[in-house]
């Protein structure tokens, strides 16, 4: 089994944001002038990059019936899943708005993939009546889907495969104490509901974790699965292995060789369809993979703080626009786009203006930062803007599209108004 961990030397940082004649762009737009057009904070999305990595991926497993799912949550800009349905990507959904949002969109229900963990039943039952697939978390949900509705709407079955596999444990979701999917050790559970309901299963779903670093991992959670639907599900239409593809976040960065990982996975998966007796297809939910590269978000330097041990950067950003550093200790590459003089540079804390500490990076060198300097942080199209929050009572971003050379507002700034629009005030 080969290994599809390769160390990445400037691979991607700064491919999309490329420095030329002292001044930064995305694609054929200055940065400063997308910032000083559309206000800091700002995020800005490479449409063309999120197009090359669907692509790669199609590319890298053509020698297997493959779907491609985008996992939503990563980013539900309407524009960005408009760019993924024009490319024939389908959806991977996780709650019920996200069903909604994906059907706003122009995905038909057959294009949807439902897995929610924990949901109240209504909102299952919800999904169901608008055709959405249903991806089955647990043997509760499992039974009741049975009782009210046997086999009249094809579902899938979330198997947890009790392996440990991610960069970190909030991220890793197919070890055997993690609260998603069904442990496969309860397979007869799983089939004596299934035989008593007559259920239709017509796919098999795992998600091990995000950030896994070796194809062992895959391929063994693969064949878990296919050991499950050889015994048990004669009929199945698909086998989904969920994603957890790790991208760049910096220069000595380990991340996932796609091409090296689906030579391994096509070539297990192609003996499975032999022994199987049909071709079925193999699907995977990209998030991170498709849209974490493509995205920047832009904030501006407000003060400079010099402390007898650190130098601070205070920018006009905080957790509540980008949480990933603090809530998963993520490293984001920044870089100072207003300055660009290697001979003269500082050690900072790029800190933000939220009530409590929120760093986006620490001991990072950079050419002097002074006030109004406009920072870069890369890797900022998934779980970002996705997360972010009204927290201090700040209102988020705009977002901004660069596709094809053209430039897309995608989603306007919040203003003050947005933030008591759902406020009732009592007169006391």
């Amino acid at each position: 089994m080969k290994s599809i961990v390769y160390l990445c030397r400037n691979l991607t940082l700064g491919k999309l944001i490329r420095l030329e004649n002292g001044k930064y762009y995305i694609q054929n737009q200055e940065t400063a002038d997308l910032v000083a057009k559309f206000g800091s904070p700002l995020y800005v999305y490479d449409g063309n990059k999120i197009e090359e990595q669907i692509e790669r991926m199609r590319k890298a497993f053509s020698g297997v019936d493959i779907k491609l799912k985008y996992a939503c949550k990563a980013l539900t800009n309407l524009s960005i899943m408009k760019l993924m349905l024009k490319n024939g990507v389908d959806v991977d959904v996780v709650s019920i708005e996200e069903v909604k949002i994906a059907l706003h969109v122009g995905f038909k229900p057959n294009q949807i993939q439902y897995t929610p963990s924990g949901v109240a039943f209504s909102e299952i039952e919800e999904a169901l009546e608008l055709g959405i697939r249903l991806n089955v978390d647990s043997l509760d949900l499992l039974e009741k889907v049975g009782q009210k509705y046997g086999n009249a709407h094809p579902i899938a079955i979330r198997l947890n495969p009790s392996i440990m596999a991610g960069g970190n444990l909030k991220i890793s979701t197919g070890h055997a104490d993690s609260k998603f999917g069904i442990p496969i050790e309860y397979i007869d559970e799983i089939i004596a509901i299934v035989t008593a309901y007559d259920l239709k299963v017509v796919g098999l779903h795992q998600h091990n974790g995000s950030d896994f670093k070796d194809s062992f991992v895959i391929v063994q959670a693969m064949k878990k699965s296919m050991q499950v639907a050889e015994k048990y599900f004669p009929n199945l239409e698909f086998i989904d292995m969920g994603s957890g593809f790790k991208v760049s976040y910096h220069a000595d960065d380990h991340v996932t060789d796609i091409e090296e990982l689906a030579e391994d996975v096509v070539k297990e998966f192609n003996a499975f369809c032999k022994r199987y007796g049909r071709d079925i297809q193999l699907w995977f939910e990209p998030g991170k993979y498709l849209v974490s590269e493509s995205g920047t978000m832009f904030t501006t330097c407000n003060v400079t703080k010099h402390n007898p041990r650190r130098n601070f950067v205070h920018v006009d950003s905080g957790l509540n626009h980008l949480i990933r550093p603090m809530m998963y200790d993520a490293y984001q590459d920044i870089v100072n786009t207003s300055n660009t003089d290697e001979s003269d540079t500082e050690n900072y804390d790029i800190v933000g203006y939220i009530c409590e500490t929120d760093t986006f990076g620490s001991d990072r060198i950079l050419p002097k930062v002074s006030q109004g300097d406009i920072l870069a942080i890369k890797n900022a199209g998934a779980y970002c803007f996705s997360m972010s929050s009204n927290y201090n009572s700040r209102v988020r971003p705009a977002e901004v599209l660069v596709y094809n050379g053209k430039t897309y507002l995608i989603r306007e700034r919040e203003t003050m108004a947005d933030i008591l629009r759902n406020q009732p005030e009592i007169d006391f």
